[in-house]
């Protein structure tokens, strides 16, 4: 089965910018799409964003819309997170997903694969 190791989270303060990597083991990267999740102490995980296979179809929560990006490179099996003007909010450990289907839209992501995640923390 296909693993997911997350890198690049940290301590940044409000206003500051974070990039997330997420390497993944197979080559089959390419067939499905990603995403990004996050859990904040005492709440839920959440989908921040995903990618389609392609990496012509993306979703963002609104949260995030416009100080996000997510991207992908599907010769290096990675998928990225760019996260500027970090708010405190933002503070959560995030985890990046593989899709349960092959060649599956980025907004209807279902999660199948799971990294460790990486804990990003945003002071005031």
């Amino acid at each position: 089965q296909v693993r997911l190791v997350e890198s690049g989270g940290g301590l940044v303060q409000a206003g500051g910018f974070l990039r997330l990597s997420c390497a993944a083991s197979e080559r089959t990267f390419s067939r499905y799409a990603m995403g990004w999740f996050r859990q904040a102490p005492g709440k839920e995980r959440e989908l921040v964003t995903a990618i389609n296979s392609s990496g012509g179809g993306t979703y963002y929560a609104d949260s995030v819309k416009g100080r996000f990006t997510i991207s992908r490179d599907n010769a290096k099996n990675t998928v990225y997170l760019q996260m500027d003007s970090l708010k405190p909010e933002d503070t959560a450990v995030y985890y990046c997903t593989q899709d349960a289907r092959m060649y599956g839209s980025a907004r209807s992501i279902i999660p199948e694969v799971w990294g460790q995640g990486t804990l990003v923390t945003v002071s005031s």
